[in-house]
């Protein structure tokens, strides 16, 4: 059975290496030229997300990759002294198993464990999609698929050209993120340090690599006008809106022209009823991106494409079964992870003088409790900051026709196995 999948992010790679370990020809085609190695930002990988990287047999290599952050310092406009944060006791407190990670480093790992199985196709994008499978690429070049996932991303292409526009299923959450690679000027190693005031903050961390990372957010009554891809009006927007704000700010302003590595987006969240239209299906932030930065989006795609693997090779491809299933199992952790980013997103940048009197508690609170109590306390309840961790996988390792992770000399079930008829 031959998939094409669009998108070689996070989520393609992922749902490429659980499909052929399944049995199925997959294709992934992306925009780009290359795969992306500007470092991007940082993502957080949760429990569940966790035990999906083990089972993939690449826990080693990403934890060799997080990005090593481990203190936080906070500058407040209006007070004098700044607040500190060990950023492990927080993230402790969220979940019991966590690495953070620059996003091109995830990808590279899954591209690097497919590479060798997956025929990858870079330079190109699909342009039209037939009911029967029949896919136009923008190169001109045609193929027939069983089946056609989009995996690219918040503003797919898939979900524009079989479902509609991004409007009718967007719906911003009120704030707007950037990152910029910068010089590593402050020195920084295993800490961030950063500003925040009434509707915007920005902070500088150095993870593991020569150069450091910006990242701002902030808060605008209304969304701003401007193209997804036009990065000029994007750095103006940034400038527009830190204009005056002290600390490091003019400094890492200074960069924005030469920066290698800047990313703008709105915090946007997807709200679909369904996301399978016939041969179609969508995974990760294509189809029930939470919000970026606020919703764990990074773990719900690595964990929609495991569940999506999982129930195609489940129904033996049958996707008339395959996508219903896929849509119920994942169905409550997307709509709780819309809920926890609604709410996050109007907390994480402070909206008033209180609001930012509150960072320096609830920060004084995390530092000075005994890290057991803080745990404890979260886990009181799992619609709250450990939702992640509430989530239990499947298993569908019966369905496996490979006895090994990809890349490592994987080979078929011994004689006499009877795997689900899929067909390569």
């Amino acid at each position: 059975m031959r998939v094409l999948i669009s998108g070689a992010s996070i989520a393609g790679p992922a749902l490429a290496y659980w499909l052929t370990r399944y049995g199925f020809a997959v294709t992934v085609v992306e925009r780009a030229p290359a795969l992306r190695k500007t470092g991007g930002h940082a993502i957080d990988l949760f429990k569940p997300a966790m035990d999906i990287v083990e089972q993939m047999g690449v826990l080693e290599q990403v934890v060799a990759k997080k990005t090593g952050i481990e203190h936080m310092t906070v500058h407040r406009v209006g007070y004098d002294r700044p607040v500190h944060l060990e950023v492990g006791r927080l993230m402790a407190a969220v979940s019991d198993r966590h690495v953070e990670i620059m996003r091109d480093d995830l990808s590279e790992i899954f591209y690097d464990l497919t590479r060798d199985d997956v025929e990858y196709v870079f330079g190109d994008s699909i342009a039209s999609i037939s009911d029967d499978g029949a896919v136009t690429f923008d190169s001109g070049r045609e193929a027939r698929f069983d089946l056609v996932i989009g995996a690219d991303g918040l503003h797919s292409n898939v979900r524009r050209l079989v479902f509609g526009p991004e409007s009718e299923f967007s719906t911003w959450i009120g704030a707007y993120l950037a990152v910029v690679s910068v010089p590593n000027f402050l020195g920084l190693d295993g800490r961030m340090e950063g500003i925040a005031g009434v509707g915007r903050m920005a902070g500088m961390g150095a993870p593991h690599m020569a150069d450091a990372r910006a990242v701002f957010l902030f808060r605008t009554p209304e969304p701003l006008d401007y193209h997804h891809r036009d990065v000029a009006a994007q750095k103006r927007l940034l400038r527009e809106h830190f204009d005056g704000m002290g600390w490091e700010v003019p400094r890492i302003m200074e960069e924005l022209d030469d920066t290698p590595a800047f990313y703008f987006d709105s915090i946007t969240q997807l709200r679909l009823d369904s996301w399978s239209r016939g041969r179609v299906t969508l995974v990760g932030d294509a189809g029930y991106c939470p919000g970026p930065a606020v919703g764990g989006s990074t773990s719900l795609a690595v964990v929609g494409a495991y569940i999506l693997a999982g129930e195609l090779a489940a129904h033996g491809g049958d996707h008339t079964r395959a996508f219903p299933a896929y849509e119920a199992e994942i169905g409550d952790y997307v709509r709780r992870s819309r809920t926890f980013a609604v709410n996050a997103a109007k907390r994480i940048v402070p909206g008033s003088r209180f609001d930012l009197w509150a960072v320096g508690a609830a920060v004084g609170l995390v530092a000075h409790l005994p890290a057991a109590l803080t745990r404890a306390a979260t886990k009181i309840t799992s619609k709250g900051v450990r939702l992640h961790d509430s989530i239990r996988l499947k298993d569908y390792s019966a369905h496996e026709v490979m006895r090994a992770p990809l890349g490592r000399a994987a080979s078929p079930l011994p004689p006499g196995t009877t795997p689900s008829p899929r067909g390569r």
